[in-house]
């Protein structure tokens, strides 16, 4: 295999100096190894500690969870666990987990396994406690105890009942690591990575490449590919040229002014998929001109959205109306979005005794789902302008920004650029805008909003199990933050990649994952 991955990542060096010519003077990969251009370098290669979909869409291909997503929804269906059953008062899950599955390493998945996971989230004794500096651990909060019923039997009991919980598991917050690995690499377990996935963890050259290649032995069948190379290339100009060069297989996140040439040339295949998206600004409410409700609704009103979404996004998103995105299609909200009024905008920054308030703007260079950040950025900024805003725009690389951004904007910044694929409607308030998730409580709450009827609403939401009730709290949550304006409320973007028209079986899934197992050239 080492050779193989000598020849892979010479084929890569090829492809970044390759001219963009004719399909016929294209360079080629290697067959049977697929190359995916990702928009950013991982932060870890640990699901228990990372945030980022760019790192998501490698873990799915590493690990499994419990349950897993049902391809094409969000419903989930059985994987590491073949079933389980939920008592009557909604506290107890018990869950029959598949025999004879082994981590990449060699040891054994069962019930002791599962265990270990979910006290390294939860329990701060534990000796491997890590949860990394921005912990998704609160997906399972509701977990009261872990409790080894056999080697193949493992019951989870909840401190209350909790709607979203096989959803979360679902999520890769939720997937199962090899307690053996990270016994023998402790704190650096994210740069040895093992689970039970399709694909084995090769290496990781930092800036370069990730590699994984073929599990033989994986539990639902072995995948097609030999092995998958992750390539970080920030700049989307750079990942279309190596793209039409012929030095990737796979680039996702395509930028809406290319998505039509893609289209017209039979070389390659565009893929689209809607999905729970949301694409906003984060307004530091907590100091500085946003801490009034008057001033975020101005900004509100003087971005247009619709422009945004029209021009820059060429169409590949709609319009956000709050943190609930359209995809939940369930929760029945009459919340519109914010009309583009910029006279509206002046007259409530003059309500507010604000002249032309001074703002610091965090924009990143590319992100999960950021959507062109630098245009939008200074599209943004130029609206706000008009309105009498003065913007500071200060741009940073991806995990640069987020180790910014997560650790909350006090003193830094009046607002920040973000995006959040979600799995459920609690996730995204739940995580980003309750009075307990602020970021001095490890939460993402990093503009500092803070609502008691909001969080006495998501509390309620997350115990009840009527989807009609839910579907009614969640509706109510749209409308109270939408009011708040606790975000400049921006697009929800209709995912896409593109792959060469030899690439056979990709699809896009609604949760933003890439699951590459049934991918073959």
């Amino acid at each position: 295999m080492k050779r193989l991955f000598r020849s892979i990542v010479a084929v890569a060096a090829l492809a970044l100096v390759a001219p963009v010519v004719a399909p016929a003077a294209l360079a080629q990969t290697p067959p049977g190894v697929l190359i995916v251009g990702q928009i950013a370098e991982p932060q870890s290669l640990d699901p228990h500690t990372v945030t980022a979909t760019n790192d998501f869409r490698i873990l799915v291909n590493v690990y499994d969870g419990l349950v897993r997503y049902r391809p094409g929804t969000l419903e989930v269906e059985p994987a590491l666990a073949e079933s389980w059953e939920v008592s009557p008062d909604g506290l107890t899950y018990t869950f029959k987990l598949r025999s004879g599955v082994k981590f990449h390493d060699g040891s054994d998945f069962d019930a002791e396994a599962v265990k270990f996971n979910f006290e390294r989230m939860l329990d701060e004794n534990h000796p491997f406690y890590d949860t990394g500096p921005f912990p998704l651990s609160f997906n399972f909060s509701a977990i009261d105890t872990v409790t080894v019923k056999d080697p193949l039997t493992v019951e989870f009991r909840l401190k209350e009942p909790f709607a979203p919980f096989l959803s979360n598991l679902a999520y890769p917050t939720g997937l199962i690591v090899s307690p053996a690995a990270v016994r023998q690499y402790g704190k650096d377990f994210g740069r040895h990575p093992s689970g039970t996935g399709p694909f084995r963890f090769v290496e990781w050259q930092s800036n370069q490449r990730v590699v994984v290649e073929r599990n033989p032995d994986y539990w639902d069948g072995a995948p097609a590919l030999d092995a998958v190379v992750f390539r970080p290339i920030t700049d989307a100009n750079t990942r279309v040229a190596e793209m039409m060069a012929g030095g990737l297989d796979v680039m996702v996140e395509v930028p809406p002014d290319n998505l039509a040439g893609f289209r017209n040339d039979a070389s390659f295949r565009v893929a689209e998929q809607a999905g729970p998206h949301v694409w906003f600004a984060i307004l530091n409410t907590k100091e500085g001109p946003f801490a009034d409700k008057r001033v975020r609704q101005a900004a509100n009103y003087a971005v247009n959205k619709q422009s945004l979404v029209d021009n820059v996004l060429q169409g590949t998103a709609t319009v956000s109306a709050g943190p609930v995105p359209p995809a939940f299609n369930w929760v029945t909200s009459k919340v519109a979005p914010y009309p583009h009024d910029p006279e509206r905008a002046r007259s409530l920054l003059a309500e507010a005794g604000v002249g032309n308030p001074e703002l610091t703007f965090y924009v990143t260079e590319g992100g999960s789902g950021m959507l062109d950040p630098i245009t939008m950025g200074a599209a943004i900024q130029a609206d706000l302008q008009a309105v009498g805003f003065k913007v500071k725009i200060e741009t940073y690389e991806w995990n640069s920004f987020l180790s910014r951004v997560n650790a909350g904007l006090e003193g830094k910044a009046d607002m920040a650029e973000m995006a959040w694929m979600t799995n459920d409607p609690d996730t995204l308030p739940y995580l980003t805008l309750r009075s307990g998730a602020l970021p001095s409580e490890g939460g993402f709450n990093s503009g500092y909003y803070q609502n008691p009827e909001l969080d006495r609403i998501l509390d309620e939401a997350r115990r009840t199990t009527d989807q009609s009730q839910r579907a009614a709290l969640y509706a109510k949550v749209q409308e109270i933050v939408h009011d708040d304006a606790p975000w400049l409320f921006v697009a929800n973007w209709k995912q896409n990649a593109v792959t060469r028209a030899q690439v056979e079986g990709f699809r896009l899934e609604p949760s933003f994952l890439l699951n590459l197992r049934g991918v073959s050239k």
